[in-house]
């Protein structure tokens, strides 16, 4: 076959742009430092770059983003912890100050106001926020935990789940109009007749509702339970069966007619208490569960209204089935919250991080497990016992005082009834205050197990916290591997050896200028040059 000029000049211009293609896919690499510049270039690098850079991507959200979020977030709730932890030890402190031995008015007070001030702060640290997001108010992290301010006419059907432990005894001194004495009206004829027979103690049995202040209509108060006697069991409901619910303020001594009358369900709005004889008493602690079962035969349900609430006052959404409307809006249209607690199956609402492949983690601690009413109303209680003891020895002091003033009259015999009437009174107040010295100390060591049991539910849960801390802690190092195991991986699938390209281009930049010189020779020459 005869070589023609022009198929040497085809040939060499072919082989030219051949190489001046090479050369540019090299400056390409050089300069971009990928292997590849479209998936047509090698589909199998293409195809490995899209899935490395998933993998890549995922793990840098769990790396970079998901888990230091984690570890904030468990690091507020620890810290808010802690916090209660440390509050429940002053509480325990204080309560063993007080059942060690008497007390001076001065300690007592002392105590007092350490106990107000530390009930105050519990709820104060429930609404410990990250972000802006409130950490123990479960999926409601937009709702604080207690009411900033205060609200009126925000009513609130509330359904508390209890069991028979949440039954306990109540102690009330009855002191009649013995608080009332003062040096102006002691002789008058109202207090002048108050002696030692004016003066009792009762003790019924109650259940103490989470809030005090409710609504005074106890025609709707109901209260629901399983009656395990029956066989099947029953189930109950007050007002019904026989059982009414009555409704009586606390100035109407109801702690007396329920000790009276074992048939008695009592309702007191004022001090959010149901007080039960020992008939009422005796079929509500007969709950119990029936393993036989999947629903909760020891469940006791009280069910009642609060329209307003004070600021720092816990709101009902966040522990319990409730409904609320405002009623200062004729509009507005009830609200349903948690009505999935009902059932038995039910779970709290958890938020869950994913912080790997196919990997959650749980970062937050719900009202519930710490920050429960119980350490409130238990503070309530050894507080009013106090300022009752306080109270009584405001009035011993006063009636004493008016005594020393007779010591000095010169008219002695003319002041013997009034002596003798204060001597009555004094008799009256120091019953009064053997009984609530009696009660206060009883709160007291009742107190002391109280919070101590609280303080245990607030290391537990700093003992969960801590182990969620330390297990995401080994999931960052593990995603800190593999972070970097799949750069690596992907760095290699897609970047290029810079030395080497460099040397191939400049390579490729010498056989090309060689490959222009042989050209320019070879296509100088002609037939005519031989002719």
């Amino acid at each position: 076959m005869r070589i023609t000029n022009k198929i040497i000049q085809r040939n060499n211009l072919s082989n030219i742009n051949t190489n001046k293609i090479y050369q540019d896919k090299l400056s390409t690499q050089m300069s971009t430092q990928k292997k590849i510049n479209r998936p047509s270039d090698d589909p199998v690098i293409a195809i490995r770059a899209l899935r490395l850079r998933s993998n890549v991507n995922e793990i840098t959200q769990y790396y970079s983003k998901n888990i230091p979020d984690a570890e904030s977030w468990l690091s507020v709730t620890e810290a808010g912890l802690k916090n209660l932890s440390q509050i429940m030890t002053n509480m325990i402190t204080q309560c063993t100050k007080g059942s060690n031995g008497p007390l001076k008015s001065s300690d007592r007070q002392i105590i007092l106001e350490e106990l107000r001030g530390l009930g105050d702060e519990v709820y104060s640290t429930g609404d410990a926020d990250y972000a802006g997001r409130y950490v123990f108010t479960g999926f409601r992290t937009d709702t604080p935990l207690s009411f900033m301010k205060e609200e009126k006419g925000l009513k609130y059907t509330i359904t508390e789940q209890l069991d028979n432990t949440a039954i306990d005894s109540v102690t009330k001194v009855k002191t009649g109009n013995l608080l009332d004495i003062n040096s102006s009206n002691y002789n008058d004829p109202a207090m002048a007749g108050i002696d030692e027979k004016d003066v009792d103690s009762v003790e019924c049995y109650r259940i103490r509702l989470a809030y005090n202040n409710c609504l005074e209509d106890g025609t709707n108060v109901k209260i629901e339970y399983t009656d395990s006697s029956q066989n099947p069991p029953v189930k109950v409901t007050w007002p019904g069966n026989g059982v009414n619910i009555t409704t009586k303020h606390s100035y109407e001594d109801p702690y007396t007619e329920a000790a009276n009358d074992d048939d008695a369900v009592i309702y007191v709005p004022e001090t959010g208490e149901l007080l039960l004889g020992k008939n009422r008493y005796g079929e509500l602690m007969g709950t119990k569960d029936q393993d036989s079962s999947p629903e909760n035969e020891a469940e006791i349900r009280v069910t009642y209204e609060k329209s307003d609430w004070l600021k720092g006052d816990l709101r009902p959404e966040h522990y319990f089935y409730c409904t609320s409307q405002d009623m200062n809006d004729p509009q507005a249209k009830p609200v349903t919250y948690n009505e999935n607690y009902l059932d038995v199956k039910a779970e709290r609402q958890v938020i869950e991080y994913d912080v790997g492949f196919n990997q959650t983690i749980q970062v937050n601690s719900t009202a519930d497990e710490c920050f429960q009413h119980n350490v409130g109303r238990e503070v309530d209680d050894i507080v009013n016992a106090m300022q009752d003891v306080l109270d009584l020895e405001s009035v011993k002091a006063k009636i004493e005082e008016i005594m020393k003033s007779f010591d000095t009259d010169k008219e002695g015999a003319a002041n013997a009834a009034d002596i003798a009437t204060l001597n009555k009174q004094l008799d009256a107040v120091n019953k009064a205050l053997t009984y609530a010295k009696e009660k206060e100390q009883k709160l007291f060591e009742k107190g002391i197990t109280t919070f101590q049991k609280h303080l245990d539910d607030a290391n537990l849960c700093i003992t969960d916290c801590g182990t969620r801390s330390r297990k995401l802690s080994l999931i960052k190092n593990r995603m800190e591997n593999q972070k970097t195991t799949f750069d690596t991986l992907k760095s290699d699938n897609e970047d290029v050896d810079i030395t080497e390209v460099a040397i191939n281009l400049n390579s490729a930049e010498l056989t090309y200028n060689a490959a222009l010189m042989a050209t320019g020779k070879v296509t100088q020459s002609t037939l005519i040059n031989y002719i």
